[in-house]
């Protein structure tokens, strides 16, 4: 069978280019989504801004890896980035190296992103993926480019009967390939957000490690970000944004890989995503300063520990997001409080005027003390129709 035309093998490769104009409007929107980001975040202190960063980082790890088929602990990535980020000294699980690792990459590519990216760098970032020199039973080559003789295939499928979903240029190949993309990406003076979604496609089509080149391609976008929005593009959970949607993030890289070198139809995806990540992000922000301004609003409030695991659990859901309020039944479950505990907290916080009772009997329910999180009281007879 003829092997198919990819882009590597297009006689104007690599100049990949797309269509400014078609691609501006979308530029246009992922940008005033950053903004209003970056403007609700003035509004925060120091350490609510830490959180919100170490939180991101540590569901992006465990997204890029989910991306690969790699399941890591969500607490133990969160204990990681707590020691790094939040608290010097905060104790929890060790994470295994791999782990450690991969934080390596992701911290690297947002602390150093105005430093050049080499090939030593990038070989460290793989190498950190695979501290043992292999990925689960099987040997990797680590800390060096690819440098086999057999072709580097993208396959699914059982063994014989495998789908060949792209071909990565020869290995010999590699090394003259990446020092054209390195010196492109050093150089270039695009926008950082279309400089990210090239060169992830042109990484990705060098595919130059034997193994990890998914993780390392989108530490190369998380760097491209932050050149542009320092510390605060990790808030923007584009790898979390990828794996929700995986099937069509492979599809479009397919596609892309396989065409032209007018690559407009891929820089619009994934600028796209990077949009809608930064949707996502301002929700998470904006709840932050909710619960922010909340909180110090009721500064003065002298209320139990169990009081106040009760009400952030709330804040944290959001409006509605404790479907029907919080019941005695459900502050028991939450706090482990005995029956007539759990009703005397609830009954103190609404007089506190933390939390709002809706309802009698039976039907008493408990919201957030927000005026847009309490629904209206209807008649009953309203309520059954």
């Amino acid at each position: 069978m003829e092997s198919p035309q990819y882009v590597w093998a297009q006689a104007d490769w690599p100049q990949l280019r797309y269509d400014s104009t078609r691609v501006a409007a979308e530029l246009a929107l992922a940008r005033r989504a950053q903004g209003v980001v970056e403007g609700i975040l003035a509004a925060l202190g120091f350490r609510e801004r830490t959180d919100l960063a170490a939180e991101a980082w540590a569901q992006e790890a465990v997204s890029t890896a989910a991306i690969e088929g790699e399941r890591l602990d969500l607490m133990t990535v969160r204990s990681s980035v707590a020691r790094r980020l939040v608290a010097a000294g905060h104790k929890g699980p060790n994470a295994p190296r791999h782990v450690d690792g991969l934080l390596d990459i992701m911290d690297d590519a947002v602390t150093r992103a105005r430093e050049p990216l080499t090939r030593d760098r990038l070989c460290a970032w793989q190498a950190a993926l695979f501290p043992t020199g292999y990925s689960g039973m099987r040997r990797v080559q680590t800390g060096s480019y690819r440098d086999s003789d057999a072709p580097m295939q993208i396959v699914s499928g059982r063994e014989g009967n495998e789908t060949v979903h792209y071909e990565a240029p020869a290995s010999s190949q590699v090394p003259a390939e990446m020092e054209r993309f390195l010196a492109w990406f050093n150089s270039a003076q695009d926008d950082p957000v279309l400089h990210a979604a090239i060169a992830h496609l042109w990484f990705e089509t060098i595919h130059p490690f034997e193994d990890g080149n998914g993780r390392v391609g989108r530490a190369i976008i998380d760097l491209a970000l932050a050149r542009d929005a320092g510390e605060t593009s990790r808030l923007v959970r584009i790898s979390q944004r990828l794996l929700e949607k995986r099937d069509e993030y492979y599809d479009e890289l397919n596609h892309a890989q396989r065409g032209e070198v007018d690559v407009t139809r891929w820089v619009l995806w994934l600028v796209a995503q990077v949009r809608a990540a930064w949707e996502q992000a301002a929700v998470v922000v904006g709840a932050s300063l909710e619960r922010a301004r909340f909180w110090a609003a009721h500064a003065n409030k002298n209320l139990s520990d169990r009081q106040r695991k009760a009400v952030n659990a709330m804040l944290d859901r959001g409006p509605g997001g404790f479907e029907g309020g919080m019941s005695t039944r459900k502050y028991e479950s939450l706090t482990g409080a005995s029956r007539a505990t759990a009703s005397r907290d609830l009954i103190e916080l609404d007089q506190l005027g933390v939390l709002k009772q809706v309802g009698s009997g039976r039907s008493t329910r408990y919201y957030v003390n927000l005026a847009a999180w309490i629904p209206s009281e209807r008649p009953q007879h309203e309520q059954r129709t």
